[in-house]
């Protein structure tokens, strides 16, 4: 069957029938979605992917501006994805090895702390051992502990999947029998495990210094959740050779092999319920489409909102995921460099500069006047351009930069349902505001960095829901708390028979967390199959 270069397009070719029989219809092609169709292809199936933007992809996708510049809107590292593990595996399996990863380097991470304290997490569970005690020579014994109940958290994870897999009374049962130190894990909050783990709380704030990675401070998020980003990135991290986009470019390329395609500029509307049973969706401009069964994977807060038939918004299982809050809306200053951008400080390494030891101080206060606006209290740090072996900055040294910071949703939502770039002159001059203030703070960090500046752009929340509309502006969906865990159904397999749901919100969070929301999603839909799959590699 002759396809387009690229897997994807607004129509389907012209050459596919025009009765096309679709074995199953996946919602949005973020890494859950994508993971989903790319391994229930791989079982055999027909699957049509339908992506609201006109690039696929989610929160893998990137963006370029004239002059060379390219960035990802959220692929900054990735661990868990070589041969020693079966995240790796089954990613090389799923793209039939066309995906390629490059590490980071021997630190993935550098954090900056006041007071002068320098760390690096390194790509050794050894060596990053070894620098914690040697930032805290009085503190082995804490540091020993933790990394145990890091491992201990690891090891149960895969009980706990499996559990997953089963309707929510069952389910449950599961989890309490087979799962129990994940169970519990996911009961603790992170500031209360690491208060018996350590007196020193300039060692707690390092070991939680991570937390931006899954979006909730130590006093709101699961345990679990701290101790699977440590074990997540314990062999360092990667960045897709090519750029984010290789993820969709490859996921989506096996789905097309295998008979399926994934249709942009297809906004969802509805899913289309029948005698209690999900058969189909309905885009925005009244077309239909049939399937055996429809997995949604926009988010379970945006399906339960957005994407159900209003009969069900009364229904007990909808209002218990309703009263979930989201992670933390964000701001990512996108930069532009001319020049060695490597001589001025910068490298494959994330940079993350801390105005505080405080990290319950959970976004930047962006309430006040300019002249009165605050620092944001931590930024986060990433040059793409640095991370791709196969870029090529031409003879003007090309190169890009991100930085990113959380900030209150409720600052932005009065604009919400405005034009994207005519949404006004105070919004204009609201954001030129941030943009000036981050940029004056990220030079302060790295002022060698200042007299490269060729291209500075901002996005804002208002950016996020336009093109990935994911509740309340969050990049990493429901808020990783507890409470979120304790939820007993965020599950692949909703209530509604004939309809599951994939992505981060019914694993954990992240770029591997939302791909193995896919995987659960494949799996309870075609479980033997599946499983078969997976104990296969």
């Amino acid at each position: 069957m002759n396809t387009p270069s690229k897997p994807w397009s607004r129509r389907l070719p012209a050459n596919f029938p025009a009765s096309q029989a679709w074995d199953t219809i996946v919602v949005g092609s973020g890494m859950g979605g994508m993971t989903c169709a790319a391994m229930l292809a791989k079982l055999g199936q027909r699957v049509l992917v339908l992506e609201q933007h006109y690039v696929p992809g989610g929160f893998t996708h990137s963006f370029k501006r004239p002059g060379g510049y390219h960035w990802d809107v959220g692929v900054h590292a990735v661990g868990e994805v070589t041969e020693r593990s079966l995240t790796g595996r089954l990613l090389r399996h799923l793209s039939d090895d066309r995906l390629r990863w490059s590490s980071l380097g021997a630190s993935y991470d550098e954090f900056d702390f006041p007071g002068g304290l320098h760390i690096e997490f390194p790509d050794t569970p050894q060596r990053f051992r070894e620098h914690l005690i040697d930032a805290f020579p009085r503190e082995q014994a804490a540091i020993d502990g933790y990394l145990h109940r890091v491992r201990e958290v690891a090891g149960a994870m895969r009980s706990y999947y499996l559990a997953r897999l089963l309707p929510a009374g069952a389910g449950g049962l599961a989890e309490r029998l087979l799962a129990r130190p994940a169970r519990q894990a996911f009961a603790e909050r992170t500031a209360d495990v690491l208060a018996q783990t350590t007196q020193d709380p300039h060692l707690r704030s390092v070991l939680a210094a991570q937390w931006a990675y899954h979006g909730s401070p130590p006093s709101r998020s699961s345990f679990a959740i701290q101790a699977l980003v440590t074990k997540h990135f314990m062999y360092g991290g990667y960045y897709p050779v090519g750029g984010s986009q290789q993820i969709a470019l490859q996921l989506l390329q096996t789905v097309a092999d295998a008979g399926g395609y994934t249709r942009i500029s297809a906004d969802v509307s509805r899913i289309v319920v029948e005698d209690g049973r999900a058969v189909g969706v309905r885009l925005g401009d009244g077309e239909e489409l049939r399937a055996t069964r429809i997995v949604s994977a926009a988010g379970v807060l945006s399906t339960v909102d957005r994407l159900l038939p209003p009969e069900f918004a009364t229904r007990d299982w909808v209002s218990s995921v309703r009263r979930l809050a989201p992670a933390p809306a964000h701001v990512c200053l996108y930069l532009g460099f001319k020049g060695d951008i490597r001589a001025a400080g910068a490298g494959p390494a994330n940079r993350w500069f801390y105005d505080t030891w405080d990290l319950e101080t959970d976004a930047w206060r962006i309430d006040h006047v300019p002249e009165d606006m605050p620092d944001a209290p931590v930024l986060y740090c990433s040059f793409p351009s640095l991370k791709d072996p196969s870029h090529d900055p031409g003879p003007e040294q090309r190169h890009t930069g991100e930085v990113v910071t959380f900030v209150p949703w409720d600052r932005f939502a009065g604009w919400l349902g405005s034009r994207w770039h005519k949404r006004g002159a105070d919004y204009d001059e609201f954001k030129q505001r941030l943009q000036d203030r981050l940029l004056a703070q990220f030079l302060a960090k790295m002022p060698a960095l200042r007299g490269m500046v060729d291209h500075v752009e901002l996005s804002t929340p208002l950016t996020t829901d336009h093109f990935v509309r994911p509740t309340r502006g969050s990049i990493y969906g429901i808020e990783p708390t507890p409470e979120r865990f304790a939820n007993p159904h965020l599950r692949p397999r909703s209530p509604i028979p004939g309809l599951f749901l994939a992505g981060s919100d019914v694993a954990t969070v992240g770029v591997i967390g939302a791909m193995m929301g896919g995987v659960l999603a494949a799996a309870s839909i075609a479980p033997r199959r599946a499983l078969a799959l997976l104990r296969g590699l």
